[in-house]
């Protein structure tokens, strides 16, 4: 199914009609010819949505460069048109506040997961302005992959999405670059410098010492051979 169809069918579910060609055209006109502050929204659960097509509509809205992106998790809320297609598209709902979506007979519940932890970490990183230097950086075209690369890494190594104090999430950051694209970190620390530096938090992160200890190291070998130069004479 192309993006275009899907999203036709889309807002047929949901009772809601949207021209997105001339939304995103909308969009680029302010952000070239305004001062406007742009927000944009995204919602994942939606009868009738595939990984693959919210994938496309990702990287489609991230190359306008909109100043936020908030991806939402669908929601059951009372009284809302969706609630009647619960049953062709088999969606399952949790029974606790805010009642989000847990699965569709398209989405499973493991990839369901991975989208929501995926959210979390793009507030803490995309929407936050805390990597405005940076995130050019670590994205491509393919930015929805790339940055699901890195949410996947981030809880494999710390099982968490909240409690992470901006210093180690700098840290962290750096980290999953330089094992998911290690031919981009050397770039990515150095404009992570600038970001850091506009936290007005001190010293330095790990990655940073690190490299400032690879730096001495490469110059040592000029050194021992200035030494050994001089014990030669």
């Amino acid at each position: 199914m192309g993006i275009q169809t899907f999203n036709q069918e889309v807002q047929a579910n949901i009772s809601r009609k949207q021209n997105n060609p001339k939304s995103k055209q909308n969009l680029l006109w302010l952000k070239e010819n305004t001062n406007a502050h742009i927000h944009a929204d995204l919602i994942f659960g939606l009868p009738g949505e595939t990984l693959d097509t919210f994938r496309e509509s990702f990287d489609e809205l991230y190359l306008c460069q909109p100043h936020e992106i908030q991806m939402g998790i669908l929601k059951r809320l009372k009284g809302s048109p969706i609630i009647r297609h619960t049953e062709a598209f088999d969606l399952r709902f949790s029974p606790l506040p805010p009642f989000n979506i847990l699965s569709t007979d398209r989405i499973d519940f493991s990839t369901m997961q991975r989208v929501n932890r995926f959210a979390r970490y793009w507030d803490m990183i995309g929407n936050s302005g805390r990597f405005k230097h940076s995130l050019a950086h670590i994205l491509s075209e393919h930015a929805f992959d790339d940055f699901m690369a890195i949410s996947n890494w981030l809880f494999n190594k710390t099982e968490q999405t909240h409690q992470i104090n901006l210093k180690r999430l700098y840290e962290l950051v750096s980290q999953a670059v330089e094992a998911l694209f290690p031919e981009k970190h050397q770039l990515v620390v150095s404009k992570m410098e600038l970001d850091y530096a506009e936290t007005k938090l001190k010293g330095h992160f790990n990655t940073l010492n690190l490299y400032a200890g690879l730096q001495k190291q490469s110059a040592s070998p000029n050194k021992l051979a200035q030494r050994q130069k001089r014990h030669m004479q």
